[in-house]
């Protein structure tokens, strides 16, 4: 059993979870792997070392998927030290449009599966004076057009992340969470593909460009590291200064 702390990242097959393990892993951490499609966490997982890997597919909805995902890095490692909530879909929509089918699903996956994750890996938490890093959204701070749905789960996981710290600092365990505007993943594909689209964000945001997932994920790696030892209930936002402005046009371009 290996003596490095434990990490389980869920949604790890594509985007900011697999920029997350990859970053984990070179730091030396035991990464597990959690996400829906086992292809795509194996695909993930074939590029980092086997004795510090281990992939347990999943959906965080399912609370028989989860309760297994726990016991196993337990089972595999021995310990929990953080446990990264990023599993999340999108779905747009607005009031009237948007199927009750689709919100749920949204609330299913982005708010029940953090707290069905936490609820399982809590005690493990405890036990390490770990850590949770959340995966929010700057659609979690303040609201989009066209968005209600996913604004909803995104600001539950904003203040999920601050009630947990408050609950949880006690026994030592930090709580906190990113909140990436557009980013170069499979979800943002339908943005950044549109020239249109594309142009209207790097208008928005300062830096002119979308994020990386890397950009995020180290983020992530610092939130759950010693350097963030007293950093606890903060929703950092990784969006390229787009929360700086008040919301005025930039009437200079």
């Amino acid at each position: 059993m290996s003596d490095a702390k434990t990490v389980i990242i869920t949604g790890a097959g594509s985007g900011i979870g697999e920029a997350a393990a990859r970053r984990f892993s070179a730091d030396g951490w035991n990464v597990v792997l959690n996400g829906r499609t086992k292809e795509k966490l194996d695909g993930v997982a074939g590029d980092l070392p086997e004795e510090r890997t281990l992939v347990i597919a999943g959906d965080v909805s399912n609370s028989n998927d989860v309760a297994h995902l726990i016991s196993e890095t337990v089972s595999r490692f021995g310990s929990i030290d953080c446990l990264v909530n990023n599993a999340g879909v999108a779905q747009t929509g607005e009031p009237g449009d948007l199927s009750l089918e689709d919100f749920e699903m949204m609330m299913s996956i982005n708010v029940t599966g953090i707290f069905k994750t936490v609820t399982e890996a809590v005690p493990h938490l405890k036990a390490s004076k770990g850590s949770i890093v959340n995966t929010s959204s700057v659609s979690g701070i303040g609201g989009d057009w066209h968005m209600f749905g996913y604004n909803t789960s995104k600001g539950a996981v904003s203040n999920m992340t601050r009630a947990m710290a408050l609950d949880l600092g006690k026994d030592g365990v930090r709580v906190n969470a990113v909140a990436p505007s557009v980013t170069r993943t499979q979800m943002s594909a339908g943005i950044r593909e549109d020239d249109e689209k594309l142009a209207m964000v790097k208008n928005r945001i300062p830096m002119k460009r979308a994020a990386e997932p890397e950009e995020v994920a180290s983020v992530i790696a610092f939130l759950a590291g010693p350097d963030a030892g007293f950093v606890s209930g903060v929703i950092l936002p990784v969006d390229g200064g787009l929360s700086a402005s008040n919301g005025q046009p930039n009437f200079d371009g």
